[in-house]
């Protein structure tokens, strides 16, 4: 009889220590996660999905990743894909960013953000402007001076028409009191179409993330002149908007979303998930690689501040004459 009891009482001291490593270990909350991300490889989207994708894994709380990209349209093609192919599914997540908004608002799609489950924002990237090497331009202060003399003369170099590039131009313009239809914003396709027409000269400066532009600043091809950061990023040599007198943000958000018709218990699965992701090593080592500016918002509230977004920006749109 005390040999049952000793054996009952060794069961439930083993059962009790495996119960509080369950508590101790992240439960690998999604199974096999599948990212939509709506550019091309290699872009925006397509670097936040890997990254994330990695910090799920070492964090625990995914099994295994994998990644689909489709491009067009500013993202509302991957878009329309992910909100139609996955409903219900709490293993699905797609990458959106402020660029998809304009999308949105320009393009009209029959499928919008409306249709998906907001997650989580997680960070900003600040744009940065930068000119070659060569350029007699030393600082914001000399080629701003000009810019607002002979708009027409500077030649600036960013993403696509009604990108946040090229709003963010136009904004500070308006602040300069330029007219936004004075300024001569020249769009690119790709990151890499822009970077060689400015080291051809072919440009007067480039605006984008400096995570695109990093290696080329490190290499002294570029010189950075400013950031439309709301205060200096580490990492980051350049004063910002702010510290030359404008009062302009310029920043790319991204963030992600989950399939439609999620319940209110998957929606939380999913959400710390990607919450525990972000603690992780790697995620931490890609936010300080690519001075990536943390700026978790998750749930309603990132819903919230999704459709403020779709406001702020139509506006943007509608001044520099794109909407």
């Amino acid at each position: 009889m005390f040999t049952a009891l000793r054996r009952f009482s060794r069961g439930l001291a083993i059962a009790a220590s495996l119960a509080t490593f369950t508590l101790a270990t992240p439960a690998l909350a999604l199974d096999t996660v599948k990212f939509m991300a709506p550019g091309s490889v290699g872009g925006g989207y397509d670097q936040t999905a890997r990254v994330l994708g990695k910090a799920l894994l070492e964090a625990g709380t995914a099994k295994s990743v994998t990644f689909e990209n489709k491009g067009g349209a500013g993202g509302t093609l991957g878009l329309a894909q992910f909100a139609n192919s996955t409903k219900g599914d709490p293993n699905a997540l797609l990458v959106v960013g402020a660029i998809m908004v304009t999308a949105v608002e320009q393009n009209k799609p029959q499928i919008s953000l409306k249709d998906v489950t907001p997650i989580a924002r997680l960070f900003t990237e600040y744009n940065v402007f930068a000119v070659r090497d060569e350029s007699p331009y030393k600082t914001l202060e000399e080629l701003l001076k000009d810019f607002k003399a002979n708009p027409a003369s500077i030649k600036w170099g960013g993403g696509s028409k009604g990108s946040i590039d090229h709003i963010g131009i136009a904004e500070l313009a308006s602040k300069m009191d330029v007219p936004v239809n004075k300024v001569n914003y020249v769009a690119y396709a790709g990151g890499g179409e822009v970077v060689a027409a400015t080291l051809g000269g072919h440009i007067t400066v480039i605006t984008g993330g400096y995570a695109e532009l990093a290696k080329y600043v490190q290499s002294k091809q570029f010189r950075l002149l400013a950031i439309g950061a709301p205060e200096r990023v580490p990492g980051i040599d350049a004063p910002t908007l702010k510290e030359n007198g404008y009062d302009v943000i310029i920043g790319n958000w991204r963030g992600v979303y989950g399939a439609a018709n999620l319940t209110v218990e998957q929606r939380k699965q999913v959400t710390d998930a990607v919450l525990a992701a972000t603690n992780s090593k790697v995620w931490q080592d890609n936010v300080k690689a690519n001075a990536w500016s943390p700026s978790i918002l998750t749930g309603d509230e990132f819903g919230k501040f999704v459709d403020e977004e779709h406001q702020r920006l139509r506006a943007m749109l509608v001044k520099v004459g794109l909407l």
